[in-house]
């Protein structure tokens, strides 16, 4: 039996071996750089949850873009500094309120008395605090000051995230069509009509998510708050905030907000509690049937299975910041691969009527 020789040839070789050492320096880059490209990613979606009202702008008389992007961000941000000024100050409030009302939580726990003690009284909580303290309380006390430190920077990375992704958003939104229009400019002239369709559909999708969540979310937070209020449950804003909050992550936040508010709503009372549990299960059912068709439309277009599985890779790549732009992510390919398959399926056609 003879044997077979397989030669590669050197540049085969090379060719593979520069190809993994740039998928390496690729990750390595990307791992190196991650904050930046979370700052950028956030701009994007911004970018694009805004330009809408820049169109807008310039269809209603104001021609210069820079003037529609400037008057848009500006609107932008009084809008929030006007919400900010009607809800921060409640919000501090709530916050305040909670923190004095922690003492009387821990005394309950401790006696073993009050809509707490059962944690006590059941499960020995207080004692086990207590060993786990007397255990490991000198270790924790000197990495107090690396707890500080490590605040501190978590702190001012922010402050600058949140800046620099301002600037991101506002120059995304001055210059983005022309950066677009030299992306296509390097296609072939044929091919550019194909790609400027698959373009606008990637845009209208994920446009049309990222607005239609925001306004979601803030109805979503809206009226649990109103609920709350009605019920007399403490701290309603704060928790209405966090409903908002984590009603943008698909398909587990609304899920995990309801847990909590309806926990909360029974701490306060028995009635609060059930009203709460009630409102979340009429509310979702409004939130799938009625609004996330009436506000996405036909601009997400996705499976059930599709959607989990979407959301399930980006939390593991990037966390919660993964699961947010898995949706939109998951559409702008189903987008490029749809027109794959149109174009292929065209090919096919033509061939055989050529032949």
């Amino acid at each position: 039996m003879a044997e077979r020789i397989v030669r590669f040839r050197v540049r085969t070789i090379l060719g593979v071996l520069g190809l993994v050492i740039a998928v390496w320096a690729l990750l390595r880059i990307v791992s190196i750089a991650r904050h930046v490209i979370i700052w950028f990613l956030i701009a994007v979606f911004l970018a694009l949850a805004i330009n809408p009202l820049v169109e807008w702008l310039q269809r209603r008389g104001v021609r210069s873009r820079g003037l529609a992007s400037a008057s848009a961000f500006l609107l932008v941000l009084l809008t929030l500094a006007l919400i900010s000024a009607l809800f921060i100050p409640t919000l501090v409030r709530n916050v305040n309120n909670f923190a004095d009302a922690v003492p009387g939580y821990v005394d309950d726990i401790t006696a073993g008395k009050g809509r707490l003690g059962f944690l006590e009284t059941k499960y020995h909580v207080v004692e086990k605090v207590r060993e786990q303290v007397k255990e490991g309380g000198a270790r924790r006390l000197l990495g107090l000051s690396g707890a500080a430190v490590a605040i501190t920077k978590g702190v001012i990375n922010i402050v600058v995230g949140v800046v620099t992704v301002a600037f991101l958003t506002f120059f995304m939104l001055l210059e983005g069509p022309q950066w677009i229009e030299r992306l296509f400019g390097l296609l072939p002239p044929e091919s550019q009509p194909r790609w400027r369709k698959v373009g606008h559909d990637i845009y209208r999708t994920v446009g049309g998510y990222v607005t239609g969540n925001l306004v979601i979310s803030l109805i979503a937070g809206t009226l649990t708050t109103l609920v709350l209020l009605l019920m007399g449950v403490p701290y309603a804003v704060a928790l209405g905030l966090v409903v908002a909050i984590l009603d943008l992550i698909p398909l587990a936040g609304a899920t995990i907000a309801a847990i909590i508010i309806a926990a909360v709503a029974f701490l306060h009372s028995i009635v609060a509690g059930i009203v709460a549990v009630v409102f979340f299960i009429v509310y979702q059912q409004v939130e799938n049937h009625l609004l996330q068709p009436l506000v996405y439309g036909r601009t997400v277009q996705l499976s059930p299975l599709a959607v989990l599985v979407a959301v399930l890779v980006g939390a593991e790549i990037a966390g919660v910041l993964g699961a947010l732009a898995a949706i939109p992510v998951a559409g702008a390919i189903q987008v490029i691969v749809v027109d794959y398959l149109r174009a292929r399926r065209e090919r096919a056609i033509e061939t055989p009527a050529a032949g």
